[in-house]
């Protein structure tokens, strides 16, 4: 087995492309960044300074693709994303990163390769490996009508660029919450202004308006990449909770993509059950658990 390591996303679709588009559903995240990494470099925009930027895929002696990574993360340690591959290709992977003197001590992504990848990593670091957040994806099914509640999903404008922010900022913190976590565990990071302010203007960023047409409540979902879509994140503030806007919201967003042809999923963190049963309600379906882990 060989590793092959690329600094350009468009070098590595030509080589993993393929392999990604035959599951689109599972390689939603790494095929998205790849994309909007790839549109920033056009767009003469580089990554964040300091932030590693590798992709990687695992060649058998055919050249065959076993599985792809990626390193591009802007939080915490940087860690590793994985797909499925065999536990050798994940060790191969692993060793070609101890050889090139970068310990990279966290990954998220498929299990059981998130959690061969830190397992490997800390055995050659000297230190211990531990699941932090066990998340779930799930692709939409059947769409199921929700019930209806008072007023109308619209697409979030420029000018609500600092209330959309804000909302992507208290969504961490809830989601530990929520899942009985300390605040600052869950690895994610809110966009930078001018990567949310893209997002608004290219319409993936949805509020739902009151009767009052007061923003109370924030969908948004990612640009498609082989025809998948993916939606997150969902937060309503606390004083309007308990009225169903949630539910409705992400029904509407995913029938607004499902009607453009998109295929739609979301991730959901295992410690919530109550989101994990409103999705379920709305027509999702599971499709593989994952894990986020550190290396400690």
């Amino acid at each position: 087995m060989e590793p092959r390591f690329f600094d350009d996303p468009s070098d590595f679709l030509d080589v993993a492309g393929a392999r990604l588009a035959e599951e689109p559903v599972l390689s939603t995240v790494l095929a998205g960044v790849a994309d909007r990494m790839r549109s920033r470099f056009a767009d003469g925009v580089p990554w964040p300074d300091g932030v590693p930027h590798w992709f990687a895929v695992v060649v058998d002696e055919q050249g065959e693709v076993l599985g792809t990574a990626m390193r591009t993360a802007p939080f915490g340690e940087y860690p590793v994303y994985l797909l499925p591959m065999p536990d050798e290709a994940v060790e191969t992977l692993v060793d070609a990163l101890v050889e090139r003197d970068e310990i990279v001590l966290g990954a998220n992504g498929a299990l059981p390769a998130a959690q061969v990848f830190c397992e490997r990593m800390a055995e050659a670091a000297g230190k211990q490996a531990r699941i932090t957040q066990h998340t779930r994806l799930f692709e939409l099914g059947d769409l199921s009508e929700q019930p209806g509640i008072p007023g109308r999903l619209r697409p979030a404008t420029v000018e609500e660029l600092d209330l959309v922010g804000s909302w992507y900022d208290a969504f961490m913190v809830d989601a530990d919450e929520q899942a009985g976590r300390e605040p600052g565990v869950s690895p994610h990071e809110s966009p930078a202004p001018e990567e949310l302010q893209r997002r608004i203007e290219g319409g993936r960023v949805f509020v739902w308006a009151d009767e009052h047409d007061r923003a109370v409540h924030l969908t948004a979902a990612s640009m498609p990449s082989f025809g998948v879509s993916r939606i997150g994140p969902v937060f309503t503030p606390r004083e309007h909770r308990g009225k169903g806007i949630a539910r409705r919201a992400v029904y509407e967003v995913s029938r607004l993509l499902r009607d453009s042809g998109e295929r739609v999923c979301l991730f959901t963190d295992q410690a919530n059950p109550t989101s994990n049963k409103i999705y379920e309600a709305i027509g999702y379906q599971r499709v593989v658990d994952m894990a986020n882990l550190q290396v400690e």
